[in-house]
């Protein structure tokens, strides 16, 4: 049994050669993509006068920074060797929450804890679908996104809740400026930035990557898998919650309908930025220029007044080529 053992550890942790070469990997592709979008901002520079202006450019990283936070959550997930299609729905029941309870006399504060904290429930119930019952994060996050949209419509009675009464300083997280610069772009770096540093440095997430890379060598060296895609799967929706009760505080609505679709496009997002749909690979940081690459192109065809249902074809293109190249890399990968 020792031998076996012995024999199986090595391939749970990447040699030097091949860890120097995935990181390479990534910063060529990080690189890629910031000249991509250098290059569609210069030529839209040419082609509108309105695309490099103040007002459009605050909009762009407006559309994206709080969507950004659930990306966070995805890319971790995604790396793990999950998928979770319920985000959207888990940041609709966050607003829905926070706006209930608001309306029932509670603070926002409160309320918004409520919220996050219900969100991690969702996240808990489909860990353990996946966990203990042995469902794919794909089948369990499917009914539960169409459970949590359903609890959004009865709580509300479909209908949206106005929220205008909210104090001043609880919609100042998603309305204020702090030196000119939007509050929800200030929260939305500092996650962005506290994630990747934690997931390429800390010695713990390398179990994210372990598990996802090779789960049978990751358990045979200890690792207790389950509990890790457990973990990184209430992260996930935690975040979701997040950007839920950021969204309340931007719009002092909740609608029962938001964030339909917003899944598709935060997972294109983690694809488009380097995330492996098998597991082992991404970065927090190449998936947040996924979707600013996304927000750039919706920004362009908006400006150049594509017609809405086209802009749709272009972005589900572009997941494409991303999922093509994606399915490339990994057939080289067990080629070699």
């Amino acid at each position: 049994m020792r031998q076996t053992l012995t024999t199986v550890l090595p391939s749970a942790e990447p040699r030097p050669a091949a860890a120097g070469k995935t990181l390479r990997i990534k910063s060529l592709r990080e690189a890629g993509l910031l000249l991509i979008i250098a290059a569609l901002c210069v030529a839209m520079s040419f082609a509108s006068p309105y695309f490099l202006t103040w007002d459009n450019v605050r909009a762009m990283l407006l559309s994206f920074a709080i969507e950004g936070i659930v990306v966070v959550g995805m890319t971790v997930l995604l790396i793990v060797g999950g998928i979770d299609l319920s985000v959207g729905s888990v940041v609709c029941l966050a607003m829905v929450i926070t706006g209930k309870l608001f309306l029932l006399g509670w603070d926002p504060w409160s309320a918004s804890l409520a919220a996050i904290a219900a969100s991690a429930v969702v996240s808990a119930l489909i860990g353990g679908c996946v966990t203990k019952i042995g469902l794919s994060h794909f089948i369990a996050s499917l009914a539960f996104m169409v459970i949590v949209r359903g609890l959004c419509l009865a709580f509300t009675q479909g209908t949206p809740q106005s929220l205008f009464s909210l104090p001043a300083e609880f919609k100042f997280i998603g309305q204020g400026s702090v030196f000119g610069m939007p509050v929800v772009i200030v929260i939305f770096v500092f996650i962005v930035a506290a994630s990747d540093f934690v997931l390429r440095r800390s010695v713990l997430m390398r179990k994210v990557f372990y598990t996802g890379s090779n789960e049978k060598a990751a358990l045979y060296s200890g690792i207790r898998v389950d509990r890790v895609k457990f973990w990184v799967t209430v992260l996930c929706s935690a975040l979701a919650g997040v950007a839920g009760v950021v969204y309340t505080a931007r719009f002092g609505a909740a609608t029962p309908t938001f964030g339909v679709g917003m899944e598709l496009n935060v997972i294109a997002a983690a694809v488009i930025g380097g995330a492996s749909l098998k597991g082992g690979s991404g970065t927090v940081f190449g998936a947040v220029l996924g979707l600013a690459l996304l927000s750039v192109v919706t920004s362009s065809l908006i400006l150049l007044d594509v017609s809405v249902y086209w802009q749709d074809v272009i972005k589900g293109l572009i997941l494409l080529v991303a999922v093509t190249i994606d399915h490339w890399l990994n057939v080289r990968k067990a080629i070699r």
